[in-house]
């Protein structure tokens, strides 16, 4: 599995540099004050290079939802129990969260993908079964999961990329559910952009000031009993990270790979775009980041990653539903570019520059 993901990674091109000025050509002449519909005009510039037609069409939308458990809730880092995690899945089928309902609003699918929930799920409509485990080891203790189970989650959310391909599916946007998953999240953020521990955790699922003050000593006491190396970003991943965000880091590795834009959602996506880009920093061109989350180590990660958030609302819920928001602002200006007529074509006098 090494040597595909390494082909993969080095399989990866850049957006059309061409195409991008093009498009830019194309926004410049249109009956509006130049750049006057501001980081739409930005969008749909990205789109067009990604997508390598002028005449782009987001027509399928897809918003990946992976799913896993944690074995570091056993150290009261969230304030949910652990089958909250299926429970959730559960109500993501049946089509009642809050993702399903600004999925629905950006007229995009939502899928589920079991990385290891700590159920057995039924296989049903919306729900793809790849289960590496019945959740990760408590990393307090020992690492969180193996080098190889960390490897098939990538290459396992790299297969669903390419399967939305084949469907034809035209942009993407990753979702997370796990209860406890944003200790991982922070755990990911210290090791590999160096910022102490306290300054990338929050509040999670809305735990006291005495629980953040417990998680962050649970993140630190992990990463000094598993030493990960942050050189290495599979070695950081599989010591403390989570199944969920080994799936999206293959994901986003994936859709890369096969020239689809990803809009990333919020705190846990961007640990594992971070996971990604870290890998080859080429995927950077193809990320979108619908939304700044108010978790704390969320605007470190964007930094990081030089990615400007689209929207700010404080959202805090993750599921894909920033995402589902992100692709609808990102299909606003595609269609601006579209549908827009050009001075010349609307008959409409230029401004004296």
């Amino acid at each position: 599995m090494m040597k595909q993901l390494e082909e993969f990674l080095a399989a990866i091109e850049p957006p059309s540099p061409e195409l991008f000025e093009k498009a830019r050509e194309r926004l410049d002449s249109m009956a509006i004050p130049r750049g006057s519909l501001g980081r739409l005009e930005e969008c749909a510039q990205r789109i067009v290079a990604i997508a390598g037609t002028m005449e782009p069409e987001l027509t399928k939308k897809t918003i990946v939802v992976f799913a896993a458990d944690h074995g570091v809730v056993e150290e009261g880092v969230s304030a949910f129990p652990r089958d909250v995690t299926r429970q959730m899945v559960a109500n993501f089928i049946r089509g009642g969260a809050g993702i399903n309902v600004l999925a629905r609003h950006a007229r995009a699918q939502v899928m589920v993908v079991d990385m290891g929930v700590d159920a057995d799920l039924e296989p049903c409509e919306g729900l793809l079964l790849k289960k590496i485990a019945h959740g990760t080891k408590n990393m307090r203790r020992e690492p969180a999961m193996s080098r190889e189970e960390a490897l098939q989650g990538i290459m396992t959310g790299a297969e669903v990329a390419a399967d939305l391909k084949a469907q034809q599916v035209t942009i993407v946007g990753t979702g997370d559910m796990g209860i406890g998953n944003t200790t991982p999240s922070s755990a990911i953020t210290a090791v590999l952009t160096g910022q102490p521990v306290e300054s990338v955790t929050g509040r999670g699922t809305g735990i006291s000031d005495t629980g953040v003050t417990a998680k962050i000593q649970v993140i630190e006491e992990a990463i000094q009993l598993n030493q990960p190396d942050p050189a290495d970003p599979l070695d950081v991943l599989a010591k403390v990270g989570g199944f969920e965000i080994a799936g999206i880091a293959g994901f986003i590795v994936g859709a890369a790979l096969h020239r689809i834009p990803v809009v990333i959602d919020g705190f846990i996506s961007s640990a594992a775009a971070l996971v990604a880009v870290a890998l080859n920093p080429r995927i950077r061109d193809y990320l979108f980041a619908a939304h700044r989350s108010v978790e704390p180590g969320h605007s470190i990660l964007l930094q990081w990653l030089q990615l400007h958030p689209l929207l700010d609302l404080s959202l805090r819920l993750g599921e894909g539903t920033g995402a589902a928001l992100g692709i609808s602002v990102i299909d606003a200006g595609v269609q601006v570019l579209r549908g827009v007529l050009t001075f010349e074509e609307a008959g409409v006098r230029k401004a004296v520059r």
